[in-house]
């Protein structure tokens, strides 16, 4: 049996009842699934303008990127599909943006680097390729 929003939804009264929420209003990291973390590092990395040695691959299948604001971890996800033969799962939607102050330099860089071009420039604020796990990436004018 399926629940529907609305099936999952308390009522005004109950939710008066909850004591305030502890889960603060902030993103720590987010995780993205890849299948070859050493291959997976060397191209974020180069994306980011990162150097590798500062992106520790940890645990074997874990890459924390050093990031402004909220982090961004490369983890191959074993426990999440990772050991299946196609991995865990790609973004097919993009689940966050990458942000840049030059977009059409950022989308020649990309270019450049090989990376699957998804979407032209849109609405001259933001385009979209894919990473080499085929993750869908924003890319988006500051």
């Amino acid at each position: 049996m399926s629940m529907s929003m609305s099936d999952n939804h308390q009522s005004p009264i109950a939710e008066s009842k909850l004591p305030a929420s502890p889960v603060k209003n902030k993103i720590g990291s987010l995780f993205v699934p890849v299948r070859d973390i050493e291959a997976s590092r060397g191209w974020y990395c180069r994306v980011l303008g990162l150097e590798e040695s500062r992106c520790e691959i940890m645990n074997g299948h874990l890459c924390p990127l050093p990031m402004e604001g909220a982090g961004l971890i490369l983890d191959t996800m074993p426990m999440w599909g990772g050991r299946e033969p196609g991995g865990a799962p790609t973004f097919e939607t993009p689940a966050f943006m990458l942000m840049t102050g030059d977009l059409e330099g950022s989308l020649a860089y990309m270019q450049a680097l090989g990376a699957e071009l998804v979407t032209g420039i849109e609405h001259d604020h933001w385009f979209v390729v894919k990473d080499p796990d085929g993750n869908k990436l924003m890319i988006c004018r500051e």
